[in-house]
Parts: C-alpha cells; sequence; structure tokens
C-alpha cells in the first residue's frame, strides 16, 4: 500500500480521490449504496459535478467525525495497539483498472498494517443487526455496503481483518455502542474487483445526459369556474362560451399526448386532475341550476355535452398515461437486453466461436424495475443489473478461455475426443482439466491396449506360421526319407544282371 498525506475531506483529497476507484464509492458502484445510486457515480466521476452539501447534512457528517475521533481509544483499547487516520492506494497491476489504483481512507490502521479501524454512526439498521452470543455484531450479516467498503479496506491494506464500530455519544460519554471484527470475503472481493473492472469499461464510454432540474409537476391552469344563474323570467345567465372555448384551447394546445420525460407524466398527471375538477365542476354547475328552476332542457344538454367532452379526454389522457409509462418500460428493458445480448457476442467474437451459454442474456430486467414508477429509477435498476450481468457473462468467458487453452495443450489428434467441447468449456477449469485428462489418459491407454493386442496377434500369426513351417518341413524330410528308403530298398532287391 502507498500512503499519501491528506487531510480527509481537504481539496487535495478530494482531488486524490478523483484519482482513485474509492472504497467509499465500492458500495455505489455495486448498485447496493443507500446513499448513491450507480447511474449517479457514474455522472459524478465522468463529469466531476457532486452534489451539494446542505447545512444540515454536513452537520450530520461533523458530528459523524466527531463520534470517530471519541470512538478511536476506544478501539485502540480493543486491540491493544495504535490506530492512524490514513489515505492510501495499491499500484498493484492486480489492482488497476482504467488507469486508476484502488484507494481507501481509514478511520485508522496499525502500524503494521495488520488490523484496520472502521467506525459509523450508530443507526436503527445497525441496532436491528443479528448479535452474535457474545454481544457482537454477526459480520456477516452487516448491511452489504458496510461490508463492501471494508473488504476493499483490506484490499488496499493487505490487512487481516477489520475492526468495526459504531457508536452514538452524549457529549464525551459513549451513551451506545456495537462492534465485531470482520475478517474478510473471497466471493465479495472477487464482486468487487470484476465490478471496477466492468465499471472503468461502461465509464470510458460514458456519455451524459443533458443537465435536468428536478422534476415538479408545473401547475395546471384551472379551466374557468363554471356558473349557471337563473333569473325570474327563467333567462339563464351562464358562461358556458367562455368555459367551452377556455377548455377546447386547452385540449388543442395543451394537453400532453406524447408524454416523453418523467416531466411529461408528471404534467400529464395533473392535467388529468384539472379535467377531472372541471366535471364535477359541470356537475355542480348543473345542481345550482336545476335548485333554481326545473326546466332549463337547453342548458342542461350544453352541460352534458361539455362534460362529454371534459370526461372523454380525459379518460384517453388516463390511458394515454398509463400506456406511454408501459411503452417507455419496455423500452428502457429492452434496452438493457439489447446491451447485455451485444456485450455477449463480443465475448463469442473473442472466444472465436458461440461457445457463451443462453443463460448469459437471461437477466430478468423486467424483473428489476417492478413497482418503480420514475424513469430515472428504472434507468438506475437497469443499470446495475447489466453491469451485474455483464461481470457474470465475462467470468463465464475467462473460464471458458481457460478451459479452451486446456483443450489447446493436448495434441491436435486428441480433438476426436471432445466432441461435446461446447458443453466441457462449461465447466469449472479444475473439473475440465480433470475431464481433459481423464479422456486422453483413457484414449492413449485404449491405442496401448489396440497396438499390444496387434502386437500379439502378430506374434501368434508368427508362432503359427513357424509351426507350420516346422510341421512342414518335418513332413518334407519324412516324405524324403521314405522316398530314400524305398529307392534303397528297391536297389536291394533288383536282380543281379549275372542272374
Amino acid at each position: 500500500m502507498q500512503t499519501h498525506n491528506l487531510e480527509q475531506g481537504s481539496q487535495q483529497w478530494l482531488a486524490h480521490r478523483a484519482r482513485c476507484w474509492n472504497a467509499g464509492d465500492a458500495p455505489a458502484m455495486l448498485g447496493c449504496s443507500p446513499y448513491e445510486t450507480r447511474q449517479q457515480l457514474l455522472h459524478r466521476l465522468a463529469t466531476g459535478i457532486a452534489p451539494e452539501v446542505d447545512a444540515a447534512t454536513q452537520r450530520r457528517f461533523d458530528e459523524g467525525h466527531r463520534f470517530e475521533a471519541l470512538a478511536r481509544p476506544l478501539a485502540e483499547e480493543m486491540i491493544g495497539d495504535d490506530l492512524a487516520p490514513v489515505v492510501g492506494t495499491t499500484d498493484s497491476p492486480l489492482f488497476m483498472e482504467g488507469g486508476r489504483p484502488l484507494g481507501a481512507s481509514f478511520d485508522g490502521i496499525t502500524f503494521m498494517g495488520d488490523i484496520v479501524f472502521e467506525h459509523k454512526t450508530l443507526n436503527q439498521d445497525l441496532r436491528s443487526s443479528p448479535i452474535e452470543a457474545d454481544g457482537t455484531l454477526d459480520p456477516t450479516a452487516l448491511p452489504k455496503h458496510y461490508r463492501v467498503q471494508m473488504e476493499q479496506q483490506m484490499i488496499v491494506s493487505g490487512a487481516e481483518r477489520v475492526l468495526f464500530m459504531a457508536t452514538r455519544w452524549e457529549g464525551d460519554t459513549c451513551a451506545e455502542r456495537l462492534h465485531c471484527f470482520y475478517l474478510g470475503d473471497d466471493a465479495l472481493r472477487s464482486e468487487i474487483l470484476a465490478g471496477w473492472r466492468q465499471f472503468a469499461a461502461d465509464l470510458a464510454t460514458y456519455t451524459p445526459p443533458e443537465a435536468a432540474e428536478k422534476i415538479v409537476a408545473e401547475p395546471v391552469e384551472a379551466l374557468p369556474a363554471v356558473s349557471v344563474t337563473v333569473t325570474g323570467t327563467l333567462a339563464l345567465a351562464d358562461n358556458f362560451d367562455a368555459f367551452e372555448r377556455a377548455l377546447r384551447t386547452f385540449l388543442a394546445d395543451r394537453l400532453i399526448r406524447e408524454p416523453q420525460t418523467d416531466q411529461d407524466f408528471a404534467d400529464l398527471g395533473l392535467q388529468i386532475k384539472a379535467m377531472k375538477k372541471a366535471e364535477d365542476a359541470l356537475d355542480a354547475a348543473e345542481a345550482q341550476m336545476l335548485a333554481q328552476v326545473e326546466t332549463v332542457d337547453q342548458a342542461k344538454r350544453r352541460k352534458d355535452t361539455l362534460k362529454k367532452l371534459v370526461r372523454d379526454n380525459r379518460l384517453m389522457a388516463e390511458k394515454l398515461l398509463a400506456s406511454e409509462k408501459e411503452r417507455r418500460k419496455g423500452e428502457l428493458v429492452a434496452d438493457g437486453v439489447t446491451a447485455l445480448r451485444a456485450h455477449v457476442a463480443k465475448l463469442n467474437e473473442r472466444l472465436g466461436a458461440s461457445l457463451m451459454p443462453a443463460t448469459a442474456t437471461a437477466a430478468d430486467f423486467g424483473g428489476a424495475i417492478k413497482g418503480l414508477s420514475s424513469l430515472d429509477s428504472m434507468r438506475d435498476k437497469i443499470g446495475v443489473l447489466l453491469a451485474q450481468s455483464k461481470i457474470a457473462a465475462s467470468d463465464v468467458a475467462d473460464k471458458i478461455e481457460v478451459n479452451l487453452k486446456a483443450l489447446a495443450a493436448v495434441a491436435p489428434e486428441h480433438a476426436a475426443l471432445f466432441p461435446d467441447r461446447s458443453a466441457i468449456v462449461l465447466k469449472a477449469p479444475e473439473d475440465c482439466a480433470t475431464l481433459i485428462r481423464a479422456r486422453v489418459a483413457e484414449h492413449d491407454a485404449a491405442v496401448k491396449r489396440r497396438a499390444e493386442e496387434a502386437a500379439e496377434r502378430e506374434r501368434e500369426r508368427i508362432r503359427r506360421e513357424e509351426a507350420a513351417r516346422v510341421e512342414r518341413e518335418a513332413l518334407e524330410r519324412a516324405a524324403a526319407e521314405r522316398l530314400q528308403a524305398e529307392a534303397a530298398c528297391l536297389l536291394y532287391t533288383s536282380p543281379s544282371p549275372r542272374d
């Protein structure tokens, strides 16, 4: 770990953080921070624009720093060693993504760097966390954003454990305290490193959207109040003409019919409320008119016509609001699906064949935004799931690549042993390597066995041929001896010429 002499909160410290992947940002990067979304972190790091800290938030920060300073001696007493606040980075190539090192700001760390101190202001989430039999917090059950921050601190520092402490103070007296020792999590460490790798890739291609103000529905100018006055001579005094002109102008020029943004959806919602209010006002005018005179058919028909016009357009707008929001949700989901498929396609290109499993593109983007109403919150949830899915797919591709190299390491003549290559490469590398060795060994054993059987057959053939030759030669010798004997016999028994 490289240490930096920086005061936390200073401009130099902020400038340093802008050049690192910070432990404090890691929860947002993984989409588990309760304070900042992944999209907000992307925007902040891409633009350098951070939200302004209001006075109330600053007071809370200051109080937290005071609690931390008061709690440090308690932590030193627990571990039996001094603790010093430190800012650190690691420039190991293993922890460098996009040209930035992993970094962390420590509330305290021992001189040997083996124990880290992390302090939080005690809150209700921690009070309700599981407690061990000895009264300490269960470190494995802490909210994930705390564990992610501590895990990166351990990566940066190389520490063996983190003393996590949450306190609340009344003056200089500790009113509440909870603590535990966090010992690390290999799976979470891998998730963090893969997460920063994907985040660096996303940041490199991030295009900040146009600045948008906080969405507040614009006030909808109310349609003119409807009034009907019946004179004693049954003459009606109403403002239906003015109401109708204002209504038709509103419907023609102001009613939003193609909402595109959260602002449009908010404005359309208020417009619907205004039209519903106009319907109620027309009903009230009718009641007022009929209370004064019973026979005002013409005015009533006029009122009914205007009410139908308002009601029909209100119902149309309500359907439009629902259908357009569903359409936009569908577009966001489709964008997520398309982006993930494109990422998997690039991985297949890298592998040189379509070896990625179908599950690599099976992210449930629709489920991720279930129950959400804001388009911005939907984009963030889909962005987090997309990043997680890309990380998972890249991990599968890395595993496939290792297995392909293991397959390539065996001689080309063994290629026929792996007709199910596309399934084999999806195994864990250790399992794949074991399977490869087993098949090659089985094949070599079969080849050796066949060679031995062929050699044995050849030896048997030679033995049979040799036996046949020996038998043949014996027969030939016997035949020759018999002929020789017969010739000798004839010579012995032939009459002498003198006879």
